[in-house]
């Protein structure tokens, strides 16, 4: 087998003033903070007429593909930029547009944290798919974008749940967005055929009444709890999840549900887990976690293994792609060291890794999350 290694965003290294080492740990702190900084003033700007304007009729995010309208209510006293955000997802579904309409308005008033803000959207399209549809991860990037800009929300503290339709779309999106939530709630919906290895870092709640019987709903929630049992075995430290088959209850559970609340908030996100498992659902995406791939390859049931070790160390030991690219900072390795990495226990690079601006603002304006603005890059290619 034959290794051959890309190191990437070293770009300045081009330019006279990153010749030698590149930027230093402090440096890149403080360049960081300066871009996120601006990145904020930037997105507040941009969502500032729709925010203010006291006309609820504007409050939306778009995308290319589609508009999803917003209802936002702010519940206790915790201070600006360290709110969570509840991202509360409605019922109907493959039905009419006063139906879902009707269950938007049930939504806005379904929940209530103890803190943070609470958002009700209400999906684009009348489908049975409406919040899981190809279209809409944009739209929930650019959701908590806007929250965490204009609202002060901690993009840390973003929490996901759902009821019936909306228990749908939390079934595919936790699975396939992990790395953007600190916890997610699934309420009545009806898992498909959705894998569970990414759940590894999220901690996942499973509600639906015993007596939930259309679609098999109570049937298959039950077993995916098993399924979470079987992989939480394996990996003890991770697959945190609670399963709820809730007695003598159909569909409607009378809001024991509720009680997903507190549970969640317990939780905050961790950006930089030291082991990733990511398995590509139906619709793939390239970035998770600290990881990316080639978007050419992307396609359903690829599958990463990675951990990070003692020893500033990282060991692949899965990877269906020609190339991985690893997004490093200094939370993750020391960057000041030699950074080793190993393929099926191989080592396949040892040397350093240089911070730069270029990487920093790169990152950034892919994935719009402060915690993914990395300082540095690292893709190793293996090919046959």
């Amino acid at each position: 087998m034959k290794y051959r290694i890309i190191l990437l965003a070293v770009t300045t290294l081009l330019m006279p003033r990153a010749f030698g080492r590149g930027l230093s740990r402090e440096t890149a702190e403080s360049v960081r903070e300066k871009i996120i900084s601006s990145w904020r003033e930037r997105v507040r700007l941009q969502y500032a007429d729709m925010m203010w304007s006291g006309d609820a009729s504007k409050l939306q995010v778009s995308s290319s593909e589609a508009t999803m309208p917003l209802w936002y209510a702010v519940y206790g006293n915790t201070p600006f930029g360290r709110r969570s955000l509840w991202i509360s997802l409605h019922g109907g579904g493959g039905t009419t547009q006063e139906v879902n309409n009707q269950q938007w308005e049930n939504q806005k008033r379904l929940y209530r944290p103890d803190e943070g803000v609470y958002v009700a959207p209400r999906a684009p399209w009348n489908a049975w798919n409406m919040w899981c549809k190809p279209e809409i991860d944009s739209l929930y990037e650019r959701l908590i974008e806007c929250m965490v800009c204009t609202q002060g929300v901690d993009p840390d503290r973003v929490f996901l749940m759902g009821y019936s339709a909306g228990g749908d779309g939390v079934w595919r999106m936790a699975t396939r967005m992990t790395d953007h939530f600190a916890a997610a709630s699934m309420m009545a919906g009806h898992p498909g055929i959705v894998g569970l290895r990414n759940l590894l870092n999220l901690p996942y709640m499973i509600w639906c009444g015993e007596q939930d019987h259309a679609y098999n709903r109570a049937r298959l929630c039950a077993a995916k709890g098993r399924e979470l049992d079987s992989l939480q075995r394996i990996e003890p430290a991770g697959y945190v999840h609670e399963t709820h088959i809730v007695p003598g209850k159909g569909h409607w559970m009378d809001r024991e549900d509720a009680a997903a609340l507190r549970w969640m908030q317990r939780y905050t996100r961790n950006p930089y887990p030291k082991h990733v498992i990511w398995q590509q659902e139906e619709e793939v995406r390239q970035y998770f976690y600290w990881i990316s791939v080639p978007p050419s390859e992307r396609q359903k049931g690829r599958r990463v293994e990675v951990q990070i070790k003692d020893g500033n160390r990282v060991e692949i030991t899965e990877c269906d792609y020609s190339h991985l690219t690893l997004n490093l900072n200094d939370q993750l390795l020391d960057l000041d060291r030699r950074v080793k990495v190993f393929y099926h226990g191989r080592q396949i690079y040892s040397g350093r890794v240089q911070r730069s601006e270029s990487c920093l603002r790169r990152t950034m304006e892919e994935r719009r999350d402060p915690s993914f603005c990395f300082p540095a890059q690292l893709t190793v290619t293996i090919g046959n």
